[in-house]
């Protein structure tokens, strides 16, 4: 069977796409490898609008339950695949799974999004959503009055160091770098605060805790001195990895 349409990815824009499709009568297959998007790795989320507050996992199923709404006719679902090739041309697409399953289609919409680069570090999968959190303006609040750490120098970093001083009793921002890469304008307002501080040449080695976060140790690239940060939070901001990478095999 050729399909009107392949959408690749579960998060809220493949949802998105695959109800409108399914309302413009386009045969139409989701391949997903879960349904969710980023909000999974969430405990709670808090900006959500329409909902005041709502776990990662209901988000999730929510998201899943609407598209189910429309399987059948239009709308076919393949969940726990990955697409590791899109090849052809307008019209004429083929769609490779990790599976050797191959779907035939006239259009993709690669909905796949990114998921966020992480430290390669002991301590960062232990405290992963412990303390350890990639998401400044969903778990910001949870810190307030607390010592918490950014990693990362670029205009994620700092602005979401900005969001941080609005709540935490101080923020310090690590950057493994011999300069800061964010925005001149945003680095001069942010480091104008109090509470705030930044450290270049600061390379991440490990994530410190007991059941929760207790600290960072960083070392000067510069010396090779280790410091250790004693802090409730941290919040990595080193970029994010498209997962439509995987369809870099793409002609």
């Amino acid at each position: 069977m050729k399909f009107d349409l392949v959408i690749i990815g579960g998060g809220p824009a493949a949802i998105a796409g695959g109800v409108y499709a399914a309302r413009k009568r386009l045969k139409t297959l989701v391949i997903a490898k879960e349904f969710g998007g980023q909000s999974i790795v969430s405990s709670e989320i808090f900006n959500w609008i329409g909902t005041p507050s709502i776990r990662g996992e209901d988000l999730a199923k929510s998201l899943k339950n609407h598209l189910e709404q429309y399987k059948g006719e239009y709308i076919t679902i393949e969940e726990g695949l990955l697409v590791t090739k899109v090849a052809g041309t307008q019209g004429d697409f083929a769609i490779t799974t990790n599976t050797e399953k191959v779907f035939t289609c006239s259009m993709v919409l690669v909905a796949s999004g990114a998921t966020r680069r992480r430290l390669k570090v002991s301590g960062t999968m232990e405290y992963d959503q412990k303390g350890l959190t990639y998401c400044a303006t969903c778990d910001g609040p949870l810190f307030s009055g607390m010592d918490v750490v950014v990693v990362g120098g670029g205009n994620a970093g700092f602005e979401s160091a900005s969001q941080l001083l609005a709540y935490a009793k101080s923020v310090t921002l690590l950057d493994n770098g011999d300069m800061f890469k964010a925005e001149p304008i945003t680095i001069e307002k942010v480091l104008s605060r109090k509470n705030m501080k930044a450290i270049l040449h600061a390379e991440t080695t490990e994530i410190l805790g007991d059941k929760m976060v207790t600290g960072i140790k960083y070392k000067d690239t510069k010396t090779g001195e280790e410091q250790v940060l004693p802090v409730q939070g941290i919040f990595i901001e080193i970029g994010v990895v498209p997962y439509g990478s995987r369809c870099s095999e793409s002609t």
